[in-house]
């Protein structure tokens, strides 16, 4: 497979530009869904009925729609309604709307996997509700949930490659405007696999690091 290097050369300015939009539209969905997660969680653990199935609701709703047709009703369907959001702050809004019901699942289970025990003996030495999720089931439900966070941030990292529906030029949308413009579809493609390895794989490594890291509870040596 012969290769144009002078026009991936040419093109890098492009694709820098296009990763770091990618990089930036990724961290905000993924905090806002991590707060989301963390949010809901808590919700799910308290006793008011009325709060725990809203949360259910949004996390079918969530989990059973495409991440497309989020981002179409906002972006499309919204201003219908009166209602005008940028393309930048939609996608934001749709990865934090999908990414925080997988992060709440992951939370939920993590927070199961703490000991009854425990539990009954916070309560037994005088343990507020709060006090019982601030210094027992959030700290063990993060660190046994490691896994399943990362998986999901990846997941949503992945899923940025969906913005190009709505028009953001982050690099799947860059890729397909380059190869309509100049028909260099393997440069192309080759870029935006590199553009993805670029962000993914220190990613995954890190995620992997600090999954060992907890698995042997060696933080802080």
């Amino acid at each position: 497979m012969n290769l144009d290097w002078s026009y991936m050369i040419d093109q890098i300015p492009l694709y820098k530009k296009a990763l770091i939009l990618t990089i930036k539209l990724a961290f905000w969905g993924i905090l806002l869904s991590t707060i989301i997660g963390l949010i809901c969680s808590i919700i799910q653990y308290s006793k008011v009925k009325v709060l725990r199935n809203i949360v259910q609701g949004y996390i079918e709703l969530s989990r059973n729609t495409p991440l497309l047709i989020q981002l179409f009703f906002l972006y499309y369907g919204l201003p219908k309604m009166g209602i005008t959001i940028e393309a930048e702050l939609c996608a934001i809004i749709g990865l934090a709307f999908l990414g925080g019901s997988y992060m709440t699942e992951a939370l939920r289970a993590g927070i199961e996997a703490v000991p009854v025990t425990q539990i009954e003996t916070a309560k037994a030495i005088g343990l507020s509700n709060s006090q019982l999720i601030r210094y027992i089931l959030l700290p063990q439900a993060v660190t046994s949930s490691v896994p399943a966070l990362g998986a999901n941030c990846i997941f949503l990292l992945k899923e940025t490659s969906i913005f190009s529906g709505i028009a953001i030029l982050e690099l799947t949308n860059t890729t397909k405007d380059l190869i309509g413009m100049f028909y260099k579809t393997n440069e192309s493609l080759l870029m935006l696999v590199i553009g993805y390895l670029i962000i993914l794989l220190p990613m995954s490594l890190l995620l992997s690091w600090l999954e060992r890291r907890v698995r042997h509870a060696e933080f802080g040596y």
